[in-house]
């Protein structure tokens, strides 16, 4: 009985003191604002079709859908061109800091709101991905991504201690819109959760900083632990949500007589719309029994996936299947955004020891594009925080992930 105590002491001490998996969160950062920063570039040309007040889903049509599901979108706000380019360029800059990892809570905060406010006004806009990436959105703001690979990491690497100027005047500003659209009535007219969380977001922000600069060391180790526990919870539903994607996608294919007698692949490949390449869709479905192979490893490796995730040798070899698999569909049927949705969700599940030696490579690699040499490329050093504590920007006292994370993070 002593040895399960302990065993649970453990746990408990271990989802409470650190935030598990910071190379993990911070890869599923960059993936999900990437993808959605480089779909919102390619759609530039197009944006007032898919989004703007003269697409074919009109603002009425909008407005009569939302009022019915209480979905949240700003820019049902207004019908103004200016209010739709504002919000647009809002989604496309967002996007770009949370990428690099610049104030990364409030980066992420305004990322989903980007990200509801345009896939909300025009729900028949997406290819799959979009569902991910909406889900995604919501998550991120949940955790502390930016504890490595982030500009917040950098700067309390270099500047330990230094009094933030640039936090409460961001903070200032975003609660006047709060306070602005709250009192407007239009934050609070639809599905109260999304409006709920901004302010809770802001207002644990403020008090994250009133106690960082004049709490005891109870109070600070206090809201350590809940961000640690909010973090890991949050980690623990990505990988829950990846898993369930991947099974409830295997089992419903089990169903299908396309798949049971191997014969679902070669019809995508046939349709104009998923042919970018047909002289390449051609060559893989030339061959019936690499057509067969492929349907049923796609329905083998899906369903499989959530049963390995306790084999590190397995899953890694699965992971690596997956990810391919995603690669291939995005050259050969045309669905990019989607296959890069998806490997962003399945990277949750990179082994942490493969993420560092990445992290390497790509910091030799910016260490000779500055000119510094073939022997100057060591590898930048993690940040830490000499105080022990953490900040509501993401920076944490383990950002080496020394600590063990979640299972499936391990190589």
């Amino acid at each position: 009985m002593n040895r399960y105590a302990l065993a649970l002491s453990r746990g408990i001490a271990r989802v409470t003191g650190s935030a598990l998996g910071p190379y993990q969160s911070a890869v599923v950062r960059i993936g999900f604002a990437a993808t959605w920063l480089l779909f919102l570039l390619r759609e530039l040309p197009h944006r007032q079709e898919l989004y703007g007040p003269d697409g074919p889903w009109s603002w009425d049509l909008a407005e009569q859908l939302i009022s019915g599901n209480g979905a949240f979108t700003a820019l049902i706000w207004s019908n103004s061109q200016f209010w739709f380019e504002l919000v647009y360029a809002l989604a496309v800059v967002s996007s770009a800091l949370l990428l690099v990892g610049w104030r990364t809570r409030t980066m992420s905060v305004l990322f989903m709101v980007g990200v509801l406010s345009l896939q909300n006004r025009s729900i028949f806009m997406g290819d799959g991905g979009d569902n991910v990436l909406h889900l995604m959105s919501v998550y991120l703001v949940f955790t502390r991504c930016g504890q490595v690979w982030s500009l917040d990491a950098r700067r309390r690497a270099r500047t330990p201690g230094a009094r933030d100027r640039v936090g409460p005047v961001l903070w200032v500003a975003l609660g006047l819109v709060l306070v602005a659209a709250t009192g407007a009535g239009r934050l609070f007219e639809g599905d109260p959760f999304v409006p709920v969380l901004l302010w809770t977001v802001w207002l644990a922000l403020g008090l994250w900083w009133l106690v960082e600069r004049r709490g005891g060391a109870e109070p600070r180790i206090l809201l350590d632990v809940i961000g640690s526990v909010v973090h890991n919870g949050a980690l623990l539903v990505v990988m829950a949500e990846a898993c369930l994607i991947y099974a409830t996608a295997g089992w419903y294919k089990i169903q299908g007589s396309r798949w049971q007698d191997g014969t679902a692949v070669y019809y995508p490949l046939h349709l104009d719309y998923f042919s970018p390449w047909p002289a390449l869709a051609d060559v893989l479905s030339s061959s019936a029994v690499m057509v067969l192979l492929i349907t049923y490893g796609t329905v083998a490796v899906q369903v499989a996936f959530p049963f390995t995730l306790f084999n590190r040798r397995v899953k890694n070899v699965l992971l690596a299947a997956m990810m391919t698999e995603h690669a291939v569909i995005a050259v050969v049927l045309g669905l990019p955004f989607f296959s890069l949705a998806m490997i962003a969700a399945d990277a949750v599940f990179l082994p942490t020891s493969f993420l560092r030696r990445l992290g390497g490579l790509a910091a030799r690699a910016r260490e000779r594009l500055r000119g510094r040499g073939k022997g100057s490329g060591a590898a930048v050093p993690a940040p830490r925080d000499p105080e022990g504590a953490r900040d509501p920007e993401g920076t944490s006292r383990d950002p080496e992930g020394t600590e063990e994370p979640h299972v499936g993070f391990t190589a």
